[in-house]
């Protein structure tokens, strides 16, 4: 059962971007973490067009119910970007309230958080 569900903004664009380049910033650093990601973990990826970080180009939510979720962003459509994304929300699926210690954060994470949104709350 997915647990944690990482968003990836398939619209993003770098300030470089080649303009014509047919596919998106966004969708490359989707289809690389989409590659990531195996079937029957507690991970789900989706594609969701503009999260409206566009100066944060490319932004990335990992979210799950009850727990803190995030947005991160300013990153380049590479393997390793891909790797530190979803390593950290194997931990976020992890934890208890989706708040990872800073020591095991991934490297290629660190630097890249933009918001951080607390659980919405249980209506009776």
């Amino acid at each position: 059962m997915i647990s944690t569900w990482i968003t990836v903004c398939d619209t993003c664009k770098q300030e470089n971007w080649d303009a014509v380049a047919e596919v998106t910033d966004g969708e490359r650093l989707a289809a690389l973490i989409e590659g990531l990601v195996n079937e029957g973990e507690s991970l789900g990826v989706r594609r969701h067009s503009c999260l409206m970080g566009c100066k944060q180009a490319c932004n990335v939510t990992i979210q799950s119910e009850g727990k803190l979720n995030y947005t991160l962003g300013q990153f380049d459509p590479e393997e390793s970007a891909a790797a530190g994304i979803v390593a950290y929300a194997k931990l976020h699926a992890k934890s208890e309230t989706g708040q990872v210690p800073y020591r095991e954060w991934p490297e290629a994470i660190k630097g890249h958080f933009i918001t951080r949104h607390p659980p919405l709350p249980v209506q009776d």
